[in-house]
């Protein structure tokens, strides 16, 4: 089984694209994981599961044009702002990694994350293309991020 997890604050703007395109994912064979916040809220649910693939979906501050999509290795980790988190991503793929095949951050890079404010037009674009390319499991051809 793979899982798809997004990550984000609904109530802060671009924040929430994560957790947008996760709730609009939908594939046999998928397990999705609405994370909000606090991912490492859900280490035992991936412990259990163990799944093949975990692509992790996030609003990422990677100095591009807004609505950029990278996938982001662990090692630009420090390089990359994801502001909403109790826990550094890197630590949580480096922990969830025992307990998984291959796991994928895919960052989006956001236009603004006011509060109160909804998912920005260019930035919501990008999670329905990014939704294109999960649902046919094509994720190896989003760019990494340099």
């Amino acid at each position: 089984m793979n899982v798809i997890m997004g990550i984000g604050n609904d109530m802060r703007g671009d924040d929430a694209i994560g957790v947008y395109v996760a709730r609009k994912f939908k594939k046999d064979g998928w397990y999705k994981i609405i994370a909000g916040q606090v991912p490492e809220d859900f280490t035992m649910e991936i412990k259990k599961i163990r799944p093949e693939l975990l692509i992790i979906i996030d609003a990422a501050l990677m100095n591009l044009i807004p609505g950029t999509v990278r996938i982001v290795p662990v090692e630009k980790l420090p390089d990359v702002a994801f502001s909403t988190h109790g826990m550094p991503l890197s630590f949580f793929i480096n922990y969830i990694a025992k307990y998984v095949g291959d796991v994928i951050l895919v960052g989006i890079e956001p236009s603004s994350m006011e509060f109160g404010e909804d998912i920005s037009l260019e930035v919501k674009k990008a999670g329905d293309e990014l939704l294109k390319i999960l649902i046919k499991e094509d994720v190896h051809s989003i760019p990494v991020l340099e």
